[in-house]
């Protein structure tokens, strides 16, 4: 039996959906194979609470936990955080220093993935898939609306760089609209991305590396009854109509798999990784939105609902997972 250590909560306001994926996880994983001890990660504790409910403090030197003058040491940790330190990078670097073996993207791509307007300049570079024109601005330093007005057209979308489901995001469709929703975005993160919009179908592809190769999930079409894919549009059952496989023509998807791939690959992503694209209407033209290197594992999250329609259990998809980590350590 190995020790497996769940990660879950965080430090951002994804805590919520971080600690649902926690849930279906630890439900999906073979207790026969495993002995999951989820651990709550806040700014405040990082606490397991046993069956019994006694409380269990990590000790952060070595990650361990001492349960009744025993302890316990663990063969990989299942990363379950969105956000802040779970898929920034953050405690890759720390597992990394301890030698564990851990489910997600490593620390480099784990911090350059999470930082949108970074994440975007190197996708960029590779040339592997288009990128809407964009404008990155920090809270410390000035910015001229009007200048950044002159380089983008109407509309644009205003989000925070470090932020996950699209919590302080806004659409921009008149230029009086554009400081208030910089107010707002800056309320989330010091860091601020300004891009055009692409008008067009939001597809999301999920991908995974096991047993020696890249398992690419299918595609996932997203029809929002709302202006975008907000918050409450990805969260409010109903208001989103997801629609797995998605129906776009098969040389779009075929485009979109490609491209995923290349970037899972030139990005050097380990794990499950759900890269989210547009096709552009009109043109076919393919878009990249962003790559999420922790995607949401609630029951009605984008890549249960992949693995799902690719006939597999969430049970094997996470055995897989936890298999390939132990065997690259």
């Amino acid at each position: 039996m190995k020790n497996i250590a769940l990660v879950a909560g965080g430090y951002s306001g994804e805590y919520v959906i971080s600690v649902q994926s926690a849930a279906v996880i630890e439900k999906n994983i073979d207790a026969a194979l495993y002995t999951v001890y989820k651990i709550i990660i806040t700014r405040e504790a990082w606490n397991y609470t046993a069956p019994d409910g006694t409380v269990h403090a990590i000790d952060k030197n070595d990650f361990s936990l001492s349960i009744a003058g025993k302890k316990i040491a663990f063969d990989a940790v299942f990363i379950g955080i969105h956000g802040t330190p779970g898929e920034d990078g953050r405690l890759q670097g720390y597992f990394e220093m301890l030698g564990i073996p851990y489910t997600s993207c490593g620390m480099v791509t784990s911090a350059l993935t999470f930082n949108k307007s970074y994440c975007n300049k190197v996708v960029a570079a590779l040339d592997v898939v288009k990128v809407s024109r964009s404008a990155h601005i920090f809270r410390d330093k000035p910015y001229d609306t009007t200048a950044i007005l002159q380089q983008l057209r109407l509309p644009v979308f205003v989000k925070p760089a470090e932020g996950g489901s699209s919590i302080g995001m806004s659409k921009v469709n008149k230029a009086e609209e554009l400081e208030p929703a910089i107010i707002k975005a800056f309320k989330e993160d010091n860091q601020v991305l300004i891009e055009e919009f692409i008008k067009g179908t939001e597809v999301t592809c999920g991908m995974f590396f096991a047993k020696g190769q890249l398992h690419v999930l299918p595609l996932t079409e997203i029809r929002s009854t709302k202006e975008f894919f907000d918050y409450e549009a990805k969260y409010t059952p109903g208001i989103t109509n997801e629609v797995t496989p998605a129906e776009i023509p098969e040389a779009a998807a075929e485009h979109i798999r490609t491209a995923g791939k290349e970037l899972y690959h030139r990005l050097n992503c380990k794990g499950i990784v759900r890269a989210d694209f547009i096709l552009e209407e009109g043109t076919g033209n393919v878009y990249f939105l962003e790559i999420n290197t922790m995607p949401g594992q609630s029951e009605n999250s984008l890549v249960p609902q992949q693995v799902r329609a690719a006939g597999m259990t969430l049970q094997a998809f996470y055995g897989m997972l936890i298999e390939e980590c132990l065997s690259n350590h």
